[in-house]
């Protein structure tokens, strides 16, 4: 049997989301079993994007939540750094390196149109 096909432990990934009456999320925090920066209490956090790929179904199943108080320029940079780190994944995963480009070209775009990062010149 392949030792790298083999599961060696669990860890759990925990994540509440506080909501008002009308079901807007007004605070969500996370902890992990495995989560070396963090004692064991549960980390806010403002926003969220969970996708998982569905075996059986090959769709991508996803969940966007952000708070009442998240500010735009906040979701900018979120967008941003999740952006950045989509294309890094996409090239670690797939090797495909003029895509992964194509992608930190649109991120670089995408940073400078939202100021979150200053214009190249």
């Amino acid at each position: 049997m392949d030792k790298e096909k083999t599961v060696a432990k669990n860890t759990k990934i925990e994540i509440n989301v506080g909501l008002n009456d009308k079901n807007v999320p007004l605070q969500i925090d996370w902890k992990s079993d495995d989560n070396p920066n963090a004692d064991d209490s549960p980390q806010i956090a403002k926003a969220m994007l969970l996708s998982m790929f569905d075996k059986k179904n090959k769709e991508t199943l996803k969940i966007d939540l952000w708070t009442y108080d998240m500010q735009i320029m906040e979701m900018d940079r979120f967008f941003y750094q999740t952006f950045r780190g989509l294309a890094d994944t996409y090239y670690k995963a797939t090797q495909n390196r003029e895509l992964a480009v194509e992608m930190q070209k649109f991120v670089q775009y995408f940073g400078e149109k939202t100021e979150v990062i200053p214009k190249d010149s």
